[in-house]
């Protein structure tokens, strides 16, 4: 890589919710980080989708880190099966 050229991946840090502590390599889409990230995630077996929303952006050891905060009302819910616990 070129001293002109920057990473093409940046680091999802998901502060909250379902992923919450989750770090996930993505890829910038022209140059930038997703505003809004939608992840599927399995919670108590079944899969769910689930939104987060951009907070803020920072340079980790030269790595572009970004991190995301959970969108509850987009996402799907997370309640438990009571009936077979």
């Amino acid at each position: 890589m070129s001293d002109n050229e920057t990473s093409a991946e940046y680091i999802a840090e998901f502060l909250d919710g379902p992923l919450e502590g989750e770090y996930v390599p993505r890829v910038l889409v022209d140059g930038r980080p997703d505003e809004r990230v939608g992840m599927i995630a399995a919670v108590e077996g079944l899969e769910s989708v689930f939104w987060y929303e951009l907070v803020d952006s920072r340079e980790v050891d030269g790595q572009q880190r970004v991190r995301y905060r959970f969108d509850a009302g987009d996402s799907d819910p997370v309640e438990p099966d009571d009936e077979n616990d």
